[in-house]
């Protein structure tokens, strides 16, 4: 596999920064597990220098300074106490808060809160609508998705704060975000994407960033909407954990679409073009062939396989993958296709790809081909 390797979190963490010399954004994903929010700690610390600090991060350690008090006793005053030892919290009081987390919060919710910053607590509360009007019902509990929309926006807050340059945050040089959008649906995931890009494209600022993501939706906006594809700027990678392996390997996914389908048709593509081609690419091409046609409601991948003048079901082909696709082929000791099953894999795939329109730019050669 291609990559840069490291040997543990903290050489992972030194490289990032030394990346950040030339780029605004550093982009992240990996899956659960790989070590990203700990990789986020590493990074945090490298800045710690006695009482100073460097990054603002935004992780499940941020979540933790939230925590809630359910009024076990009375059953009605339930509130979210604030960790007001942590320096996240810094201008709480005196930077008018509520009012620079709130038009954050209403982009994504309904409901209401305010801050006691003399208890540091949290109370919420959400508008009834009722035959004779509007009620306000106050100490409520709002749902998991719905406290990690307001803990996000707190710091969405805190971090224009950080950009415009207020007292309380000049500290911050970077800002690190591991995972933000757990427990939310696709369209605020998409909407919480698009801002947070917005948010760190909208000044000229010597703030940089790192996000990281194991959520393929979150991780494909933040890569469209920073430009990693042909921005100078952002630098994206795939971080993973080598199997049978020590350490951590980064491979740059700038050049690659990110959603997974789109990722996989390009490998196999490229595999297609250098001839390259291994018997597990069969089990690939199906899984996609299968995903596709779920996406187009057929209940059988065979469907999008083009039918022949002399094969009018498709019936050859749809044989051929299913016999090729269920053998024992391991990605890690690949075997090289025999060269007539490589002319079937090709024209399944090239007829896949004129039938399906996708990025021209992605697939040139097929496209030419259309064309003629």
């Amino acid at each position: 596999m291609s990559g840069t390797a490291f040997a543990n979190l903290d050489a992972l963490a030194a490289h990032l920064r030394r990346e950040l010399e030339n780029k605004k954004h550093v982009l992240l994903y990996g899956y659960n597990g790989t070590g990203k929010t700990r990789l986020s700690m590493a990074f945090k610390d490298i800045g710690r220098q006695d009482d100073a600090r460097d990054t603002l991060y935004f992780n499940a350690f941020t979540e933790d300074l939230f925590t809630w008090d359910n009024d076990l006793e009375g059953d009605s005053a339930r509130m979210l106490k604030i960790n007001s030892a942590s320096r996240f919290f810094a201008g709480l009081d005196e930077l008018e808060m509520e009012t620079r987390i709130r038009p954050f919060l209403h982009r994504y919710a309904d409901f209401d809160f305010s801050i006691d910053t003399r208890d540091w607590t949290i109370c919420f509360s959400r508008n009834s609508r009722a035959e004779e009007g509007a009620d306000i019902i106050d100490n409520i509990k709002v749902s998991r998705g719905e406290e990690n929309l307001f803990i996000w926006c707190f710091f969405l807050a805190v971090v224009q704060l950080a950009i415009d340059g207020a007292t309380a945050y000049q500290w911050v040089d970077y800002i690190y975000i591991d995972d933000p959008i757990s427990s939310l649906d696709d369209n605020n995931t998409i909407a919480v994407g698009v801002d947070l890009a917005q948010l760190l494209k909208s000044r000229e600022s010597a703030i940089r960033s790192v996000i990281s993501s194991h959520h393929p939706l979150f991780y494909n906006v933040m890569h469209n909407e920073l430009g990693a594809r042909k921005s100078k700027k952002t630098a994206s990678y795939f971080m993973s954990q080598p199997r049978g392996a020590t350490g951590y390997r980064l491979r740059p996914t700038n050049a690659t679409p990110f959603f997974h389908h789109v990722a996989m048709l390009s490998e196999l593509y490229q595999a297609g073009q250098s001839g390259e081609l291994y018997t597990y690419h069969f089990n690939m091409l199906r899984s996609l062939l299968e995903k596709s046609a779920s996406f187009h409601g057929f209940p059988n991948f065979s469907a999008c396989i083009k039918q022949d003048d002399d094969d009018p079901d498709g019936i050859l082909h749809a044989r051929l993958i299913n016999i090729l696709s269920h053998g024992d082929y391991s990605l890690y000791e690949p075997q090289e296709m025999l060269e007539e099953n490589k002319n079937y894999f090709k024209k399944i795939l090239n007829d896949f790809l004129s039938r399906y329109t996708f990025n021209s730019e992605l697939f040139p050669a097929v496209s030419e081909e259309a064309a003629l």
